[in-house]
């Protein structure tokens, strides 16, 4: 809680200087997934993520599943070499520690404890207990009985909506806090309504599915979203430089 506390404070601290925390949306449809995102310093990459074949295969639909390249192959791989390379960290930004939100599409607990087999190897990499530059998973999509969140290592973090209620407990698992734009679209005032609520929780929040233009962008942070989602990422972190 006192870590996303820090983040939420860095956050607003950052407006002030006129950059913004983005969200590289569906970052594995990019020319260079991963290296798109992390050259750009994205707060956080999305990946959509189905088992198939007992492996987890990212795509962004069932049919294209048959030649999908392995979750393990385009990120944690990658990321486990380039901790290896900067010693502990993903690049030479010692303070650079970004979120990989993977979109479970379908058959949420069996992806979710076949994702931990796989995590649990490299905790180092991806666990902030042990590291705290380590890469956090964050889980969206089919993320199973808000119940179980708590349960689960600490590995795993989990992407909150505005209108479920958590316990203390299993607030301390969500990372952040986020919700489709059309929810707000005969409501505007809405938008800035709920940035007030998931602020007092301490949370950031992230809205989808708005215009991808820099008139949007901005007006999202006078809304008070804090996590821009956008497939432009280039266009995005130059508009804010």
């Amino acid at each position: 809680m006192k870590y996303y506390g820090l983040l939420l404070f860095n956050f607003l601290s950052s407006i002030a200087i006129g950059q913004a925390f983005i969200h590289a949306h569906n970052d594995y449809q990019q020319a260079a997934p991963l290296t798109n995102a992390l050259w750009h310093k994205v707060f956080s990459l999305e990946a959509d993520v189905y088992l198939y074949n007992n492996k987890l295969v990212v795509a962004h639909a069932t049919k294209e599943l048959p030649a999908a390249p392995t979750l393990d192959s385009l990120y944690l791989q990658p990321i486990v070499a380039l901790f290896a390379k900067h010693n502990g960290r993903i690049s030479s930004d010692t303070n650079y520690a970004p979120i990989l939100m993977i979109d479970i599409k379908e058959n949420g607990a069996a992806v979710l404890a076949k994702l931990l087999s796989m995590l649990q190897v490299h905790r180092s990499v991806f666990d902030r207990t042990i590291n705290k530059l380590a890469v956090q998973i964050v889980i969206s999509g089919d993320r199973g009985p808000i119940a179980a969140w708590s349960t689960y290592a600490p590995i795993l973090f989990f992407d909150g909506r505005p209108y479920e209620n958590y316990d203390s407990t299993t607030l301390e698992r969500v990372a952040f806090i986020g919700d489709g734009y059309a929810s707000y679209k005969n409501n505007m005032a809405g938008i800035e309504q709920a940035a007030v609520a998931i602020h007092s929780k301490q949370k950031l929040f992230r809205l989808w599915g708005y215009p991808d233009t820099p008139d949007m962008w901005q007006q999202m942070l006078q809304w008070g979203v804090d996590i821009l989602n956008t497939d432009k990422v280039e266009e995005c972190r130059e508009f804010f430089k």
